[in-house]
């Protein structure tokens, strides 16, 4: 039988435990879960790709997520997606503001790539607020973000931040 692959896109700038929740569900519906991180330069990123990939690796391993691989792509998530010769996108939607801009980009995938499926999932309701801006802006402020994202993330952004 072959392994169902689902890719799970995104800019990770950085990855929180929301993240980390629904790829902890992917893998529980499929066999690996490819987290494929967008470089998105329009978003000015925090981290560079390569940093962001780093957190995202050492993220995995940490929680022993061994199903669950990163890479870092440019260009059409579709034409990513069929590279990979996968046929399923995981998003998330955290709350009802999130639906509307998803919906209209799986309907754009979907036109471009019919064969693709887009599959959203929710995270835990406790994630359901967090988003990696957030999490960043109270951080940057002082705040403590120690429970929203993973040791290496929150290590990473004091140091980005502050230089600890």
């Amino acid at each position: 039988m072959p392994i169902v692959s689902a890719i799970y896109p995104g800019t990770f700038d950085p990855i929180t435990n929301a993240h980390l929740d629904l790829i902890q569900r992917g893998l529980e519906l499929f066999d690996e879960v490819i987290v494929a991180i967008a470089p998105n330069p329009v978003k000015g990123p925090t981290f560079t790709t390569d940093e962001r990939v780093h957190l995202v690796e050492e993220t995995l391993r940490a929680n022993k997520l061994d199903k669950a691989r990163v890479e870092s792509f440019e260009g059409l998530l579709v034409d990513y997606v069929e590279k990979k010769n996968c046929k399923i996108i995981i998003r998330g939607l955290r709350a009802v503001s999130d639906f509307e801009y998803e919906f209209q980009m799986a309907l754009m995938n979907r036109k471009l790539a019919p064969d693709i499926e887009t599959i959203f999932l929710m995270p835990s309701e406790s994630y359901t607020f967090l988003s990696s801006h957030m999490v960043k802006e109270v951080c940057k402020l002082g705040g403590d973000v120690s429970e929203l994202v993973p040791d290496i993330v929150n290590n990473a952004m004091k140091n980005k931040f502050f230089g600890k």
